[in-house]
Protein backbone atom coordinates (compact mmCIF):
# COMPACT_ATOMS: atom_id res chain seq x y z
CA UNK A 1 0.00 0.00 0.00
CA UNK A 2 3.18 2.12 1.11
CA UNK A 3 4.36 1.67 -2.19
CA UNK A 4 1.27 2.52 -4.60
CA UNK A 5 0.53 5.76 -2.49
CA UNK A 6 4.23 6.23 -3.12
CA UNK A 7 3.76 5.85 -7.19
CA UNK A 8 0.75 7.66 -6.90
CA UNK A 9 1.91 10.76 -5.63
CA UNK A 10 4.72 10.52 -8.05
CA UNK A 11 2.52 10.81 -10.76
CA UNK A 12 0.50 13.60 -9.49
CA UNK A 13 3.12 15.82 -9.04
CA UNK A 14 5.26 15.61 -12.33
CA UNK A 15 3.01 17.37 -14.38
CA UNK A 16 3.01 20.33 -11.64
CA UNK A 17 6.54 19.86 -12.18
CA UNK A 18 6.78 20.08 -15.86
CA UNK A 19 4.26 23.12 -15.86
CA UNK A 20 6.66 24.91 -13.54
CA UNK A 21 9.54 25.50 -15.61
CA UNK A 22 10.59 27.85 -17.83
CA UNK A 23 10.99 27.91 -21.61
CA UNK A 24 14.85 29.31 -23.08
CA UNK A 25 15.30 30.07 -25.87
CA UNK A 26 18.03 31.87 -28.51
CA UNK A 27 17.66 34.89 -29.29
CA UNK A 28 19.48 34.03 -32.75
CA UNK A 29 19.90 31.48 -35.05
CA UNK A 30 23.34 29.73 -34.27
CA UNK A 31 25.37 31.26 -37.66
CA UNK A 32 23.93 34.49 -37.40
CA UNK A 33 24.60 36.06 -34.72
CA UNK A 34 25.48 39.71 -35.53
CA UNK A 35 28.81 40.90 -34.21
CA UNK A 36 30.40 37.17 -32.98
CA UNK A 37 33.62 36.47 -33.98
CA UNK A 38 34.90 32.56 -33.94
CA UNK A 39 36.96 31.99 -30.50
CA UNK A 40 37.90 29.81 -28.39
CA UNK A 41 35.97 31.56 -25.27
CA UNK A 42 33.78 29.75 -23.26
CA UNK A 43 30.36 31.06 -21.30
CA UNK A 44 31.03 30.42 -17.69
CA UNK A 45 28.45 29.47 -15.22
CA UNK A 46 29.64 29.52 -11.68
CA UNK A 47 27.73 29.08 -8.54
CA UNK A 48 28.10 29.72 -4.76
CA UNK A 49 25.90 32.17 -3.23
CA UNK A 50 24.18 33.07 -6.22
CA UNK A 51 24.56 31.82 -9.94
CA UNK A 52 27.25 34.55 -12.20
CA UNK A 53 27.42 34.04 -15.36
CA UNK A 54 30.40 35.31 -17.44
CA UNK A 55 31.45 35.42 -21.31
CA UNK A 56 27.56 34.43 -22.58
CA UNK A 57 28.18 33.02 -26.08
CA UNK A 58 24.77 31.65 -27.02
CA UNK A 59 22.37 35.12 -25.63
CA UNK A 60 18.98 33.77 -25.17
CA UNK A 61 16.03 34.85 -22.81
CA UNK A 62 13.86 32.64 -20.35
CA UNK A 63 10.29 33.03 -20.16
CA UNK A 64 8.22 32.52 -17.02
CA UNK A 65 4.69 32.70 -17.09
CA UNK A 66 1.81 33.43 -14.74
CA UNK A 67 -1.17 30.87 -14.98
CA UNK A 68 -3.56 32.50 -17.31
CA UNK A 69 -6.40 33.15 -15.01
CA UNK A 70 -3.73 35.64 -13.11
CA UNK A 71 -2.34 36.94 -15.93
CA UNK A 72 -2.08 40.50 -16.42
CA UNK A 73 -1.37 41.05 -20.00
CA UNK A 74 1.66 42.59 -18.95
CA UNK A 75 5.44 41.48 -19.49
CA UNK A 76 8.65 42.11 -18.15
CA UNK A 77 12.05 41.88 -19.62
CA UNK A 78 14.64 41.49 -17.00
CA UNK A 79 18.22 42.46 -17.24
CA UNK A 80 20.74 41.32 -14.38
CA UNK A 81 23.61 43.60 -13.29
CA UNK A 82 26.90 42.67 -12.73
CA UNK A 83 29.37 45.46 -13.76
CA UNK A 84 29.22 43.76 -17.74
CA UNK A 85 31.74 41.56 -16.41
CA UNK A 86 29.09 38.61 -15.12
CA UNK A 87 25.30 38.19 -15.12
CA UNK A 88 23.87 37.67 -11.19
CA UNK A 89 21.35 35.34 -13.00
CA UNK A 90 19.28 34.25 -10.46
CA UNK A 91 19.88 37.27 -7.66
CA UNK A 92 18.75 39.64 -10.48
CA UNK A 93 17.15 37.60 -12.75
CA UNK A 94 15.13 34.33 -12.27
CA UNK A 95 14.20 35.20 -9.16
CA UNK A 96 12.65 38.48 -10.42
CA UNK A 97 10.71 36.61 -12.89
CA UNK A 98 9.32 34.24 -10.41
CA UNK A 99 8.11 37.05 -8.00
CA UNK A 100 6.33 39.24 -10.76
CA UNK A 101 4.57 35.81 -11.85
CA UNK A 102 2.77 35.78 -8.46
CA UNK A 103 1.11 39.41 -9.65
CA UNK A 104 0.14 37.94 -12.83
CA UNK A 105 2.91 39.29 -15.14
CA UNK A 106 5.29 37.57 -17.16
CA UNK A 107 8.87 37.77 -16.52
CA UNK A 108 11.66 37.36 -19.03
CA UNK A 109 14.93 36.78 -17.97
CA UNK A 110 17.58 38.18 -20.98
CA UNK A 111 20.64 36.47 -21.25
CA UNK A 112 22.84 38.97 -23.00
CA UNK A 113 26.13 39.37 -24.35
CA UNK A 114 28.92 40.84 -21.80
CA UNK A 115 31.10 43.18 -23.86
CA UNK A 116 34.34 41.46 -24.96
CA UNK A 117 37.48 41.93 -27.09
CA UNK A 118 38.07 38.17 -27.72
CA UNK A 119 34.59 36.98 -29.66
CA UNK A 120 32.97 40.18 -30.54
CA UNK A 121 33.52 43.42 -32.86
CA UNK A 122 32.33 46.46 -31.85
CA UNK A 123 31.74 45.24 -28.17
CA UNK A 124 30.08 49.03 -26.90
CA UNK A 125 26.99 48.11 -29.27
CA UNK A 126 26.95 43.97 -28.42
CA UNK A 127 24.45 44.42 -25.44
CA UNK A 128 22.08 46.73 -27.08
CA UNK A 129 21.60 44.41 -30.20
CA UNK A 130 20.66 41.65 -27.80
CA UNK A 131 18.56 44.07 -26.35
CA UNK A 132 16.27 45.20 -28.96
CA UNK A 133 16.50 41.71 -30.30
CA UNK A 134 15.07 40.69 -27.07
CA UNK A 135 12.02 42.94 -26.90
CA UNK A 136 10.93 42.32 -30.00
CA UNK A 137 10.83 38.14 -30.07
CA UNK A 138 8.70 38.58 -27.19
CA UNK A 139 6.76 41.37 -28.91
CA UNK A 140 6.57 39.02 -32.05
CA UNK A 141 5.45 36.45 -30.21
CA UNK A 142 3.15 38.39 -27.75
CA UNK A 143 -0.48 36.20 -28.49
CA UNK A 144 1.86 33.15 -28.05
CA UNK A 145 2.68 34.19 -24.74
CA UNK A 146 -0.75 35.89 -23.85
CA UNK A 147 1.10 38.91 -23.33
CA UNK A 148 -0.71 42.02 -24.85
CA UNK A 149 2.06 43.48 -27.19
CA UNK A 150 1.66 47.18 -25.99
CA UNK A 151 2.36 46.20 -22.47
CA UNK A 152 6.02 45.13 -22.82
CA UNK A 153 8.44 46.77 -20.54
CA UNK A 154 11.76 46.19 -19.04
CA UNK A 155 13.80 46.44 -15.82
CA UNK A 156 17.26 45.96 -15.31
CA UNK A 157 19.52 46.01 -12.13
CA UNK A 158 23.26 48.09 -11.85
CA UNK A 159 24.79 47.33 -15.18
CA UNK A 160 21.77 45.44 -16.17
CA UNK A 161 19.52 48.74 -15.31
CA UNK A 162 22.35 50.94 -17.63
CA UNK A 163 21.42 48.22 -20.47
CA UNK A 164 17.62 48.96 -20.12
CA UNK A 165 18.31 52.67 -19.74
CA UNK A 166 20.35 52.34 -23.27
CA UNK A 167 17.18 50.42 -24.48
CA UNK A 168 14.93 52.91 -23.91
CA UNK A 169 16.78 55.62 -25.21
CA UNK A 170 18.61 54.08 -28.14
CA UNK A 171 15.65 51.71 -29.05
CA UNK A 172 15.44 52.76 -32.99
CA UNK A 173 18.96 52.93 -33.61
CA UNK A 174 19.99 50.69 -36.04
CA UNK A 175 22.61 48.59 -34.00
CA UNK A 176 22.19 45.03 -36.51
CA UNK A 177 20.64 44.12 -39.62
CA UNK A 178 17.35 42.78 -39.62
CA UNK A 179 17.72 38.63 -40.05
CA UNK A 180 13.57 37.64 -40.07
CA UNK A 181 10.39 39.01 -39.70
CA UNK A 182 11.02 39.40 -35.95
CA UNK A 183 13.43 42.05 -36.61
CA UNK A 184 10.34 44.28 -37.83
CA UNK A 185 8.84 44.91 -34.41
CA UNK A 186 9.40 47.70 -32.65
CA UNK A 187 12.19 47.88 -30.15
CA UNK A 188 10.77 50.15 -27.70
CA UNK A 189 9.82 49.40 -24.36
CA UNK A 190 5.90 50.50 -23.12
CA UNK A 191 7.53 51.32 -19.52
CA UNK A 192 10.66 51.45 -17.69
CA UNK A 193 11.87 50.22 -14.16
CA UNK A 194 15.61 50.74 -13.49
CA UNK A 195 16.86 49.51 -10.06
CA UNK A 196 19.81 51.00 -9.11
CA UNK A 197 21.06 51.65 -12.10
CA UNK A 198 24.18 53.01 -13.70
CA UNK A 199 23.82 55.92 -15.66
CA UNK A 200 26.01 57.92 -16.84
CA UNK A 201 29.62 57.90 -17.94
CA UNK A 202 30.41 61.78 -17.58
CA UNK A 203 29.90 63.05 -14.40
CA UNK A 204 32.10 62.47 -11.03
CA UNK A 205 29.35 59.57 -10.44
CA UNK A 206 30.23 56.91 -12.83
CA UNK A 207 30.42 53.41 -12.17
CA UNK A 208 33.95 53.28 -13.87
CA UNK A 209 34.27 49.51 -14.17
CA UNK A 210 31.47 49.23 -16.23
CA UNK A 211 32.31 52.18 -18.43
CA UNK A 212 35.77 50.16 -18.53
CA UNK A 213 33.87 46.89 -19.58
CA UNK A 214 31.59 48.52 -22.59
CA UNK A 215 33.46 51.57 -23.63
CA UNK A 216 37.14 50.10 -22.99
CA UNK A 217 40.18 51.79 -21.86
CA UNK A 218 40.22 56.06 -22.53
CA UNK A 219 37.03 55.98 -24.24
CA UNK A 220 36.37 59.17 -26.18
CA UNK A 221 34.22 62.06 -25.26
CA UNK A 222 31.61 61.21 -27.98
CA UNK A 223 31.75 57.94 -27.00
CA UNK A 224 31.01 58.68 -23.20
CA UNK A 225 28.33 60.59 -24.14
CA UNK A 226 26.84 58.45 -26.55
CA UNK A 227 26.11 55.97 -23.76
CA UNK A 228 25.36 58.39 -20.74
CA UNK A 229 21.75 58.02 -21.21
CA UNK A 230 20.53 60.71 -19.14
CA UNK A 231 21.93 62.78 -21.90
CA UNK A 232 19.73 60.16 -24.58
CA UNK A 233 16.12 61.04 -22.87
CA UNK A 234 13.50 62.73 -25.28
CA UNK A 235 9.81 62.50 -25.10
CA UNK A 236 9.75 59.23 -26.40
CA UNK A 237 11.66 57.46 -23.82
CA UNK A 238 8.95 55.52 -22.05
CA UNK A 239 7.41 55.99 -18.65
CA UNK A 240 10.15 55.36 -15.83
CA UNK A 241 10.27 54.16 -12.01
CA UNK A 242 13.79 54.12 -10.94
CA UNK A 243 14.41 52.65 -7.56
CA UNK A 244 17.82 53.64 -5.53
CA UNK A 245 19.55 53.75 -2.09
CA UNK A 246 21.04 56.98 -0.80
CA UNK A 247 23.99 54.81 0.75
CA UNK A 248 25.01 53.60 -2.15
CA UNK A 249 28.48 53.05 -2.53
CA UNK A 250 29.18 50.68 -5.99
CA UNK A 251 26.57 52.78 -8.05
CA UNK A 252 26.38 56.24 -6.67
CA UNK A 253 22.45 57.91 -6.42
CA UNK A 254 23.27 60.58 -8.55
CA UNK A 255 22.64 58.52 -11.10
CA UNK A 256 18.91 58.18 -10.85
CA UNK A 257 18.32 61.57 -10.00
CA UNK A 258 20.44 62.80 -13.13
CA UNK A 259 17.96 60.46 -15.24
CA UNK A 260 14.92 61.50 -13.21
CA UNK A 261 15.77 65.05 -13.82
CA UNK A 262 15.73 64.37 -17.93
CA UNK A 263 13.27 62.85 -17.62
CA UNK A 264 11.11 65.31 -15.77
CA UNK A 265 13.08 68.09 -18.46
CA UNK A 266 11.51 66.36 -21.38
CA UNK A 267 8.22 65.88 -20.17
CA UNK A 268 8.27 62.06 -19.64
CA UNK A 269 6.27 60.42 -17.10
CA UNK A 270 8.74 59.77 -13.97
CA UNK A 271 8.34 57.85 -10.44
CA UNK A 272 11.32 57.71 -8.35
CA UNK A 273 11.62 55.97 -5.04
CA UNK A 274 14.65 56.90 -3.14
CA UNK A 275 15.70 54.94 0.70
CA UNK A 276 17.36 56.04 2.94
CA UNK A 277 19.49 52.76 3.31
CA UNK A 278 19.89 49.14 1.44
CA UNK A 279 23.49 49.67 0.13
CA UNK A 280 23.99 48.26 -3.58
CA UNK A 281 22.76 45.05 -4.78
CA UNK A 282 19.62 44.39 -2.78
CA UNK A 283 17.44 42.79 -5.39
CA UNK A 284 14.41 41.57 -3.91
CA UNK A 285 15.78 43.11 -0.75
CA UNK A 286 13.69 40.14 1.78
CA UNK A 287 15.64 40.69 4.87
CA UNK A 288 15.06 44.63 5.06
CA UNK A 289 11.36 44.67 5.89
CA UNK A 290 11.50 48.49 4.92
CA UNK A 291 13.42 48.04 1.51
CA UNK A 292 11.66 45.25 0.24
CA UNK A 293 8.20 47.21 0.21
CA UNK A 294 9.56 49.04 -3.42
CA UNK A 295 8.45 45.69 -5.07
CA UNK A 296 4.85 46.58 -3.75
CA UNK A 297 5.46 50.46 -5.20
CA UNK A 298 6.27 48.67 -8.35
CA UNK A 299 3.07 46.85 -8.81
CA UNK A 300 1.14 49.98 -7.91
CA UNK A 301 2.66 52.07 -10.37
CA UNK A 302 2.60 49.32 -12.72
CA UNK A 303 -1.40 49.08 -11.91
CA UNK A 304 -1.59 52.57 -12.78
CA UNK A 305 0.02 52.65 -16.46
CA UNK A 306 -2.04 54.69 -18.81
Amino acid sequence: MKLHLTVVFGFLILPLAVMAQDTIMPLWPKDKIPNQIVSDEKEVHDYQDILRISKVQDPTIAVYLPAKKNATGQAMLIFPGGGYGILAYDWEGTDIAKFLNGKGIAGIVVKYRLPSDVSQTDKHNVPLIDAQRALRIVRGRAKEYDIDPNKIGIMGFSAGGHLASTLGTHFNEKVYGPIDELDGQSARPDFMGLIYPVVTFTQATKHAGSEKALLGENASKEMQEHFSNELQVTSETPPTLLVHAMDDKGVPVENSLLFFQALKDNDVPATMHIYPTGGHGFSLARDNKHLREWTERMFEWMENLE
